[in-house]
């Protein structure tokens, strides 16, 4: 695996270098307005391209090759960080500058994250398939865990023009663990049928590979449901602690979360996970289901701390097995496709559990608490026990998702039932 390792290695630093300048311009723009609104902007720049071109980036990604596409994709967003310190240094940055560049980074990402999750077929054993899941969640746990640490002392030291061509330098050494690999060109596939269609019908075939496999769509459709679920209360984690703490107490829930995130991806990426990944996902996802409840019962630090830890630590060894299961059951030739609906699926139930987060929040579960005193003696008649209310309902609906899941037999016997679509991987790297 050591080809994969290099390709893994330096997109580690650029994730990590990518998220120190995304931490330093979000304090800049709220820094320059004074507007959580203004500043919440940036965020949903960054985030419509990944939902709006993924069925069309997933179909162009199964044209190109792979190599040169992530050399590119590094490369258009070194271009546009080294932009944004330019006119940083020059003077000339402005908010909607920040606006148009995290648009662009957000394109190239969608067209990296696609790419890079279709090359682990073409260099991976498939045995290796929950190890390198497990490895990719390693380094989103250290994306999240040192930027934050990071970017005040580089700040404060090389000011945020250093920060940037920090990150500049960073995209470049991606490329350069690029160029060190050889990745091998995926084989046409019987699905995938080696020809070439008009781009907006391709651009549809992942849905319809999905949909003629039961057991892949229930999957896809499970994710989707739990992300919903959980996804109503967890945007709402910030106002629930800071209830009936300070930003200190807040600081170490995320802190320690975020240790049990890179925890859970090295045990995934050491490990590799269970060989029956479905029960390996429903029993994980099942304990991540009792994690968020638990978040919910009591406004205690040290309790929603664990709670928060063991949550974080399950989302990778569930999701690593998820993906193990859609690598070892796509065809390399149509993985773009495919993992591109997957994803928009998967993606598109979260802004509507964010939008409905607040009212729920504000005119049902907080009234709830407030007019009864059995709910009361369950969750506390504190300010904010509403939303804590929220959290043991999704962490219940989460549970109860995976036993719905177990007793339906398509998705309990994927492995079975769909053929696996990947060989074993035996090839030279250079």
């Amino acid at each position: 695996m050591w080809g994969f390792g290099l390709i893994w290695f330096g997109q580690l630093v650029s994730t990590v270098g990518s998220g120190l300048s995304g931490f330093i311009l979000g304090v800049w723009v709220f820094q320059q307005t004074g507007s959580a609104t203004l500043y919440a902007l940036s965020a949903v720049f960054g985030s419509i391209p990944n939902i709006l071109l993924l069925p069309l980036a997933g179909a162009l990604v199964d044209r190109w090759n792979r190599r040169r596409t992530l050399i590119w994709c590094n490369l258009a967003a070194s271009l546009c960080t080294l932009a944004v310190a330019l006119l940083l240094v020059t003077g000339r940055l402005r908010v909607w500058h920040v606006y148009i560049v995290v648009s662009l980074l957000a394109i190239s990402s969608t067209f990296l994250g696609l790419t890079y999750s279709t090359v682990v077929t073409l260099l991976v054993p498939r045995q290796h398939f929950g190890r390198s899941s497990g490895m990719n969640y390693t380094a989103q746990a250290a994306a999240q865990i040192l930027p934050p640490l990071l970017a005040g002392v580089l700040a404060a030291s090389i000011q945020l023009h250093g920060v940037l061509l920090i990150d500049y330098a960073t995209y470049l050494f991606a490329i350069a663990t690029l160029l060190l690999v050889h990745i091998p060109a995926h084989e046409p596939s019987s699905d995938g049928a080696g020809q070439r269609q008009p781009l907006l019908r391709e651009a549809t075939y992942g849905w319809n590979y999905v949909k003629a496999r039961r057991g892949l769509l229930a999957l896809m459709v499970y994710f989707a449901t739990v992300n919903f679920v959980v996804g109503l209360a967890l945007i709402l984690l910030f106002p629930m602690v800071l209830s009936f703490t300070t930003t200190g107490g807040l600081g170490t829930i995320m802190s320690v979360s975020g240790l049990g995130f890179l925890l859970g991806g090295v045990t995934m990426g050491v490990w590799g996970g269970p060989k029956d990944r479905v029960r390996g996902l429903l029993s994980f996802g099942l304990l991540f289901g009792c994690s968020v409840l638990a978040m919910g019962l009591r406004p205690s630090v040290p309790l929603i701390t664990a709670a928060a830890f063991c949550m974080h630590f399950f989302i990778p060894l569930v999701n690593g097995c998820s993906q193990a299961i859609w690598l070892s059951k796509t065809p390399p030739d149509v993985q773009g496709r495919v993992f591109a609906i997957r994803w928009m699926v998967g993606l598109s139930t979260s802004p509507l559990a964010y939008l409905l987060a607040g009212p729920l929040a504000d005119r049902v579960f907080g009234p709830l608490v407030a007019g009864s005193a059995t709910l009361q003696r369950l969750v506390g008649a504190e300010p904010g026990r509403g939303i804590g209310l929220m959290f043991i309902t999704a962490g219940a609906l989460t549970i109860l998702a995976q036993f719905v899941s177990y007793f339906y037999p398509r998705l309990r016997r994927v492995e079975q039932e769909v053929p696996d679509a990947v060989g074993e991987v035996a090839v030279a790297q250079a």
